[in-house]
């Protein structure tokens, strides 16, 4: 059965579809879907695991800013929605066969004679029918459990589920010794600056906790962080903007990725961004109660000379972004902070499990390869503390690319890496 929040969804998507005029054959078929799934979307019987389907969603139906910010808050709810009555079902399953299993039990064990008769040992059929009711249990809930394991709570971003062309994984097996070389895509020992720790990056033991994937720390965190944070690293502002640096000659790099799959391009290549890195936070309550997000700090690891790496843009199309809670970060600053673009308002803000905000951020480097992360404040009752947010437990590396050769993705003919035109050279922030 639908939920509530699955059927609010669904009915965007459908107003959507209905304004665009399009029918439900054609629209799947540019979405890469079966007719009978985009149908299940737009009724409510099915939710996108990916938000990445219901934007081309939104685009393919000329989508505008705010449709897209509306959007994405219901996928949000939807999914948690999702996830939630799959755990609920879990334990309600196993308890069901658990039953079951106990009034075989209890048949079994009641004697049908009378005292002085003595009771006959169950027949072998009935011992059987009580182990496979009890392994009918185990299953279930196995079955139940695996889903949520996969998916995980709220982390649609975080988790590479894409694939990477197969030249990129051989390119990265057998490159020498450098950051396409290293499982974790981090630069090699004498490229990468070196951690400097301040009393800020330290919490106590008791205040260490998590959520959505980044660590947190603080005051009075009793009962856990009330709050989490889906980490979208490599976002895009545009299809048209995204540029990497990438230690290969053009020969050696594939093709440039789509939005979902730029996380596994990036770590299969060891990339780093060039110029400009946009990161998408959707930050959401685990809660009823209202938790109050006081600020968001940038935290610098090391900060050095910029990569001389070749620059790659992966631009194969071009299209308008989604503005939501838009901030930048200038990472050449001596002391990067986190300021608001086109006349967003600044901290605080509120969430709540119902209540999500999405923040995105443009963070910009033109003299300095920059190592760093984000530490989100919150406070909730008389709780306070602070989660830190980076790219799976590694530092956002992003990196000035001013003078390196650079190269860019024609489409048609034989597609193929060539050198770009010469542009401005401000073209980074």
């Amino acid at each position: 059965m639908a939920t509530t929040e699955a059927k609010a969804f669904a009915e965007l998507l459908t107003e959507l579809k209905d304004r665009s005029g399009q029918s439900y054959g054609a629209l799947a078929a540019k979405l890469h879907v079966s007719t009978s799934t985009l149908h299940r979307y737009c009724n409510g019987d099915a939710v996108p695991a990916e938000f990445s389907v219901a934007e081309r969603f939104g685009r393919l139906c000329g989508a505008k800013g705010e449709e897209f910010v509306e959007l994405h808050r219901r996928w949000i709810l939807a999914d948690e929605a999702r996830r939630r009555s799959r755990s609920a079902a879990a334990p309600a399953a196993a308890t069901s066969a658990a039953d079951s299993a106990s009034v075989e039990d209890q048949a079994a064990e009641s004697p049908e004679a009378g005292p002085d008769v003595p009771a006959a040992d169950p027949p072998p059929s009935r011992s059987r029918k009580r182990l496979y009711v009890t392994l009918a249990a185990a299953a279930v809930v196995v079955a139940v459990a695996v889903p949520a394991v996969i998916f995980g709570p709220l982390n649609d971003s975080s988790t590479d589920r894409s694939s990477v062309a197969s030249e990129v994984s051989e390119g990265a097996a057998s490159k020498s010794p450098s950051p396409s070389a290293s499982p974790s895509g981090s630069p090699s020992a004498d490229k990468s600056p070196s951690p400097k720790a301040s009393p800020s990056d330290r919490v106590t033991p008791a205040g260490k906790e998590s959520a959505g994937g980044a660590a947190g720390g603080g005051k009075g965190t009793v009962g856990g962080v009330p709050v989490k944070v889906s980490t979208k690293p490599y976002a895009f502002e545009d299809p048209c903007t995204q540029h990497y640096l990438v230690d290969r000659p053009a020969t050696r790099v594939p093709p440039p990725p789509n939005e979902p799959d730029a996380p596994g391009w990036v770590a299969a290549l060891g990339a780093v961004s060039s110029g400009s890195q946009y990161i998408e936070l959707a930050i959401q309550g685990t809660g009823v109660e209202t938790v109050v997000l006081k600020g968001l700090n940038v935290r610098v690891v090391g900060s050095e000379a910029p990569l001389a790496w070749n620059d790659f843009a992966t631009g194969v199309g071009c299209g308008g972004g989604v503005t939501t809670r838009a901030f930048a970060i200038d990472l050449d600053a001596g002391r990067p902070s986190v300021v608001t673009k086109g006349g967003q308002r600044d901290f605080p803000y509120k969430v709540s499990e119902s209540d999500p905000e999405v923040f995105q951020i443009s963070a910009n480097a033109s003299a300095r390869y920059v190592s760093w992360y984000l530490e989100l404040e919150w406070s909730s009752g008389g709780r306070e503390g602070t989660l830190r947010i980076d790219d799976q437990g590694k530092p956002f590396r992003t990196s000035g690319a001013k003078g390196r050769p650079s190269y860019q993705y024609l489409l048609g003919g034989d597609s193929k890496w060539e050198t770009a035109p010469v542009e401005d050279p401000d073209q980074y922030p």
